[in-house]
């Protein structure tokens, strides 16, 4: 089902008519509604200076907890937490564990396809002696979930970590919930869901009081930087060392008390102050999807369908150099929907062949070897034919 809603970002798509905006998955086109989100956080911080906190927290804070939490079948908004980026809320939630707070080095297992700042952030930690870093190959795709399991039991871990939506690939690694919802109560056991919070329907519901989930609005959620957050479970009470003051916000006014106090729910795990501005516009597309009758299934149904039209135009030979052989997860190779809502082409010539794109006026994004093409809601099926058109422009694959 590919839908033709381009009408919704005509400001943005206006803005460079020629280009062809394929890194969705990376950078989201910004839709016309958070424009006005934008000049109400500014009119509210203009009207109400000091006292616009209290509407934050009162109104935007609450409705963005109450977005995210309906959109991962949450029964508890207070389990979500905000901040400017999700390295800021994990290196919070390591330093609450008692590897932390015991100085001795963190045991932390994850697949080798997470984000770049958890990569860099456990490269570097170990390098310094205080991480002992376990990785398990995303591929082979279909054993990924039995070697993750094989490798979790063979230690004893303080973290444990993967990605719903694999960044590198798109495979959409179901499995991961499971996973790490049997690994023991003690471990702190995150799921990072970047690449699949409203690129793929997910009940994170059953696992909420025993997983972490961390995500944000720059890429599917189209709200841009600054939206990221934290779904914290019941009942662990942790005391984060790494602690700003929105975390005491709602004791500011009592008796500070030799031992450090946090407020309830997720709230434990905030930093200090925050750009609220990202809030709004998360809000803002929140309610144009509701207002428009779409749902995360919807969007990413919109999504398939273009990738589908696209790799028909690649296997036909109409996508100059592309080849349907470099498409990983190949297509058809594993069964049911398994991809989130981008391709990606393993080549050599990834870097050049994204600058050769960008030359032409086509945006996507490459890593190492990999060159990535996202589908977002802004296109539509002419944009794929053109997407195509250009890539022949380049070339066939054996020139």
């Amino acid at each position: 089902m590919i839908l033709d809603r381009a009408d919704l970002f005509s400001h943005a798509l206006a803005a460079e008519p020629g280009r062809l905006h394929f890194a969705a998955h990376s950078h989201h086109l910004w839709p016309d509604v958070t424009r006005a989100s934008h000049e109400r956080a500014w009119l509210d911080a203009a009207e109400l200076a000091d006292e616009k906190w209290n509407r934050i927290f009162g109104e935007v804070w609450t409705a963005a907890q109450a977005n995210v939490a309906r959109t991962l079948g949450v029964d508890d908004p207070t389990q979500v937490a905000f901040s400017a980026n999700t390295h800021d809320l994990l290196v919070r939630l390591f330093s609450a564990t008692e590897a932390w707070e015991r100085g001795r080095p963190l045991r932390v297992i994850s697949t080798g396809a997470e984000f770049h700042s958890f990569t860099r952030q456990m490269r570097r930690l170990a390098e310094s002696g205080k991480v002992e870093w376990r990785v398990v190959d995303e591929e082979p795709f279909e054993s990924l979930a039995d070697r993750f399991s094989a490798a979790a039991a063979e230690g004893e871990w303080d973290v444990a970590f993967a990605s719903h939506v694999l960044f590198s690939s798109g495979h959409v690694f179901d499995e991961c919930f499971e996973l790490l919802a049997a690994l023991p109560e003690d471990v702190v056991r995150v799921v990072d869901g970047y690449h699949g919070f409203f690129a793929v329907p997910t009940d994170f519901g059953p696992y909420a009081d025993r997983l972490y989930y961390t995500s944000g609005g720059y890429k599917y959620a189209m709200a841009g930087e600054g939206a990221c957050f934290l779904v914290a479970p019941h009942g662990r009470e942790e005391r984060p060392e790494i602690t700003g003051w929105f975390a005491g916000f709602g004791s500011l006014a009592d008796p500070q008390d030799a031992r450090v106090g946090y407020d309830g729910g997720a709230a434990r795990f905030l930093g200090a102050t925050l750009e609220p501005t990202p809030l709004y516009r998360f809000n803002a597309v929140c309610s144009m999807l509701a207002e428009q009758g779409l749902d995360v299934d919807a969007l990413h149904r919109h999504s398939a369908a273009l990738q589908e039209r696209f790799l028909d135009r690649v296997d036909a030979g109409d996508a100059g150099p592309l080849t349907v052989a470099e498409l990983t997860p190949g297509r058809g190779e594993l069964p049911g929907v398994r991809r989130g809502n981008f391709l990606t082409f393993c080549r050599r010539d990834a870097r050049d062949l994204q600058a050769r794109l960008a030359a032409a006026r086509v945006i996507t994004d490459a890593r190492v070897d990999r060159l990535r093409f996202g589908f977002g809601l802004y296109h539509r099926a002419e944009d794929v034919d053109a997407l195509a058109g250009r890539l022949a422009e380049l070339g066939s694959a054996g020139d």
